[in-house]
């Protein structure tokens, strides 16, 4: 594929190699999102089909119109960031979480911290916050939600789901937590109020150093190995010792003690010290 000519501004004709390296370095310096951290090979097949959507020939043509245009920028950063969700997702391991790991945090703080990582358009909050809510400890949670995506952030607030996202949520939470509203079903107001949420790049920011529990799933199987390895030593350090790393079915850490974890039970993994 890097053998194809891709020809590019003022007849200069370059490498399709080339013209997505461009982009990629152009993209950081627009977003601060680094597009070398995400596996190529997905990347660039997901923002080619978008980019060809639009009829640009290239990445120097496309990212031109991304500059200027907010609608296509929000577009590019919704394809990015593979917004794909819904509640209670894998109901075993929640279950796990609110009969074994949330009940035994709730014993040993008064308050506990919790965050959702990479929260998308908001199911994993909300699904964290029933839990919280069905065992009396909601209004002693600080819990948080973050997501890079102004766009998914706008939906995780407006909290109206079509009804197959809800497909897994147990029936006394869905009559309890959702009202029907046009097709749709909305949030409760309380679950609402109780989520902070807002925009972060996991690769640039910060995270803090107190959280009892962190739920970051489905989305580091979408990084390089090297971005994995930096993002578990910083999920790491953001725990409480003790505190837990909630991560999905397919992004097991097969040697946690490299970073002062180790395993509490199937995804779910504990900081040490």
């Amino acid at each position: 594929m890097g053998d194809i000519r891709a020809n590019i501004s003022g007849g200069l004709s370059v490498s399709e190699d080339e013209d997505f390296a461009k982009f990629i370095v152009n993209i950081k310096r627009l977003t601060s999102i680094d597009l070398s951290q995400y596996k190529e090979n997905q990347m660039r097949r997901r923002l080619t089909t978008l980019r060809m959507k639009y009829g640009y020939q290239n990445f120097n043509e496309y990212f031109a119109v991304l500059s200027s245009d907010a609608r296509l920028r929000n577009e590019f950063l919704d394809r990015m960031t593979i917004n794909v969700s819904e509640f209670w997702r894998n109901p075993n391991r929640w279950q796990v979480l609110m009969e074994k790991f949330l009940p035994e945090m709730m014993k040993n703080s008064s308050r506990l911290s919790i965050w959702s990582a990479a929260c998308s358009t908001g199911e994993e909050p909300y699904t964290l916050a029933m839990i919280l809510d069905s065992l009396g400890a909601l209004e002693r949670t600080s819990l948080i939600a973050t997501d890079i995506d102004d766009g998914v952030l706008a939906k995780a607030k407006e909290g109206v789901y079509l009804e197959r996202s809800l497909r897994d949520v147990p029936a006394a939470f869905k009559n309890k937590y959702f009202a029907a509203s046009d097709g749709a079903f909305a949030v409760s107001e309380r679950l609402k109020k109780a989520i902070k949420l807002q925009k972060q790049n996991l690769l640039l920011d910060n995270f803090g150093d107190h959280y009892d529990l962190i739920v970051c799933r489905n989305v580091m199987i979408y990084f390089t190995e090297e971005a994995k390895h930096i993002l578990y030593g910083k999920f790491a350090r953001a725990l409480k010792p003790g505190g837990l790393l909630f991560v999905g079915s397919t992004e097991q850490i097969f040697s946690p003690g490299q970073y002062g974890m180790e395993t509490a039970d199937t995804f779910f993994y504990r900081r040490v010290n």
